[in-house]
């Protein structure tokens, strides 16, 4: 199987496999009558609510929070896989720990949800190109931006709804962390030639 192929199949094994677990997660969770949400949300500033850092992301209010967060996780989380295992890990790892600080810190009630994870996903693909200056990276994310951007206006607040724009606008932050961070660097030109590897 080829590297990139293997690759592939490996992220849609992972991503895949995450987004089961925020579905048994759910599942269990209305069994204990809710009862995951209550204990392990994020509260914000309560050393009690801290541990929703680690939880909060698989937890989800109903049905309709869940698939709406579970497609674009699959999606751009597939996509991120594609780089590498070890760019993935640091991407949606910062994604999830900003996210979750962020609304520790900043959040205004007990919140739960992957979104803050969409949202730094989609943020480290969406500038990462640009980082890299790849064109093939900022050609997916004028795609993922067309599909995806709308997602965007979620990290401004919006007087009261109960949908929490500090994991989103953290979240965000998160992914551009990301990228800044997996930034391919370029080696320096040798001594005695120019910046496009010719003599001087």
């Amino acid at each position: 199987m080829a590297p990139l192929a293997r690759r592939a199949q490996t992220g849609l094994i992972t991503v895949g496999g995450l987004v089961v677990v925020m579905w048994a997660v759910f599942l269990l969770n209305s069994l204990l009558g809710n009862s995951l949400v209550r204990n392990l949300g994020i509260a914000p500033r309560q050393l009690s609510g801290l541990d929703g850092v680690l939880f909060a992301p698989l937890l989800h209010s109903g049905i309709g929070h869940l698939a709406s967060n579970s497609l674009p996780l699959l999606v751009l989380g597939f996509v991120a896989f594609l780089e590498g295992a070890r760019r993935f890990a640091v991407a949606i790892g910062l994604s999830w720990s900003v996210s979750g600080l962020g609304t520790w810190v900043f959040g205004g009630g007990l919140t739960i949800g992957a979104s803050g994870v969409v949202f730094g996903l989609f943020t480290y693909l969406t500038v990462r190109g640009f980082y890299n200056r790849n064109w093939l990276q900022i050609l997916l994310a004028v795609i993922l931006f067309a599909a995806y951007g709308s997602i965007l206006w979620g990290v401004l607040p919006v007087m009261g709804s109960n949908i929490s724009w500090q994991a989103h606008f953290f979240g965000a932050l998160g992914g551009l962390l990301a990228a800044f961070l997996l930034r391919r660097r370029r080696s320096a030109p040798a001594p005695g030639t120019d910046r496009f590897g010719l003599g001087a």
